[in-house]
């Protein structure tokens, strides 16, 4: 049955980097069928998290609120039962709700009624890498039971994804999530753990330069990593497929994404928790009703910039209190959108464009207390180190960390924090990190400049600033 309204699918996944796709130039071809996605729908070149860690980023995707606007800064901090969830606002509009896989917002497992961000189907754990294992997986259903479903946990998981889909009446458009856990490491026996022979396939292959400049635990563990990325990838053409014969793929919104990257010890003693790019930076693709066609968006866009788009998208009016913005009016084409209510309504896209930010904002509370933006040039990142990474959410007072070039240093080798050339530079940066800091809801801290540095560069010219 069709409906006025499309039906919502979001396939999350866990921990994985933007290059792990060929369209962003991994040669493995892991990922055809989100490339394929990227090129007929919409691709977001440019898809960063703006909380480099599991539960913080998805309390972001789930609410459309920064982690201190809401509490959920760190691991294991629940979303408040309180707080509105993309599933409250689909269900208001006349949506069937569903969530299925890892959650990482509730006290514990199993997570009971009012931790489930209102969704009404329910077949998830809290922290599915300590329920299952990739052959063993098991999850929570809405009467708290555990359910055992066989098979390799992405299959598992997409497997329990479809019969959902294909049990509905049709009478009531839905929103799923399906939300995996690779290609997260299996945290007590710390391995990345592929499908069997999958691990065999890409031994020896490509290295992503910032993993083979650094080295970290990237030998031991990329060939696994890469594997479960091949299998996710081929659990979303079986997805893609069986909206085809349901006769449901035209009229369904399927957007792919994930909460973090992964550089493999290679910037701290963790997997994330860092605002390099190998850890904020994600893939992200939307295909569907009003994407179908719209190109590359190179613009910067955040996972707290999905929820206002996914709901105009579906013509439910964006909730006033959403910190980010409909990416609508950014994809290619001419003339306006209409089909939506919020941002994107009735907006040109030239204007859109124009009023774009032109930098993310990263927050960051584990492994150290941060804040960092990222324009299309540079990374400009604080630290606190007065403040106890873990129990603090933020900090009045911040040190330069560092300023990265990507034009010149895509793989942020080079640190030129605190070089004489760079200092207006910095400066104007501090600026703008401020002003985004106070826009999502915090005080307006001091930041102290890095020590001085003389440098041999020539001085960073203000066409350069942007």
């Amino acid at each position: 049955m069709n409906h006025p309204q499309p039906n919502v699918i979001i396939f999350f996944t866990d921990q994985q980097r933007w290059d792990s796709t060929g369209i962003h130039g991994n040669p493995l071809d892991l990922t055809p069928n989100f490339d394929r996605m990227a090129r007929q729908g919409t691709h977001l070149y440019n898809s960063f998290t703006p909380q480099p860690v599991c539960g913080p980023a998805r309390s972001v995707l789930q609410t459309g609120l920064y982690p201190t606007a809401t509490g959920c800064f760190t691991n294991n901090r629940p979303l408040p039962p309180n707080v509105k969830t993309l599933a409250h606002y689909f269900g208001a509009a006349g949506y069937d709700t569903a969530y299925i896989g890892k959650w990482h917002l509730a006290p514990g497992d199993p997570v009971t009624e009012p931790y489930r961000g209102g969704y009404k189907y329910w077949l998830a754990a809290n922290i599915l890498e300590f329920t299952s294992r990739a052959y063993h997986t098991v999850m929570f259903d809405n009467d708290n039971r555990p359910v055992t479903l066989p098979g390799y946990r992405v299959d598992a998981v997409v497997d329990a994804a479809i019969r959902y889909i294909a049990s509905r009446d049709g009478s009531r458009p839905f929103y799923l999530m399906i939300s995996h856990v690779e290609p997260h490491h299996q945290n007590e026996i710390d391995d990345f753990t592929p499908p069997r022979g999958y691990r065999e396939r890409y031994t020896g292959r490509w290295t992503p330069p910032d993993l083979a400049a650094f080295g970290g635990s990237v030998h031991q563990y990329l060939a696994g990593y890469w594997g479960q990325v091949k299998r996710l990838d081929e659990a979303l053409g079986r997805l893609l497929d069986a909206l085809v014969s349901l006769q449901l793929l035209e009229n369904t919104i399927v957007l792919f994404t994930s909460d973090h990257g992964c550089h493999f010890r290679t910037r701290n003693r963790e997997y994330k928790r860092s605002c390099h790019e190998s850890s904020i930076r994600v893939p992200a693709a939307i295909q569907g009703p009003g994407f179908n066609g719209g190109g590359c968006v190179e613009e910067l866009v955040s996972l707290i910039d999905i929820p206002p788009t996914l709901l105009d998208a579906a013509g439910i009016p964006i909730p006033p209190e959403m910190q980010g913005s409909s990416i609508l009016p950014l994809l290619h084409g001419s003339g306006t959108y209409s089909g939506g209510t919020g941002f994107g309504g009735g907006r040109s896209r030239k204007e859109g464009r124009r009023s774009w930010p032109q930098e993310v904002f990263v927050q960051i509370s584990e492994s150290q207390v941060g804040r960092a933006i990222r324009t299309k040039r540079w990374k400009y990142g604080v630290t606190a180190p007065q403040k106890q990474p873990g129990r603090d959410a933020g900090s009045d007072t911040y040190v330069e960390e560092y300023l990265y070039d990507l034009e010149a240093d895509p793989y942020e080798i080079t640190n030129l924090v605190g070089l004489d050339s760079h200092r207006e530079l910095a400066d104007m940066l501090a600026e703008r990190l401020v002003r985004r800091m106070i826009e999502a809801g915090e005080a307006a801290p001091k930041i102290i400049p890095a020590e001085r540095r003389k440098s041999g560069q020539r001085k960073v010219l203000p066409a350069e600033m942007i």
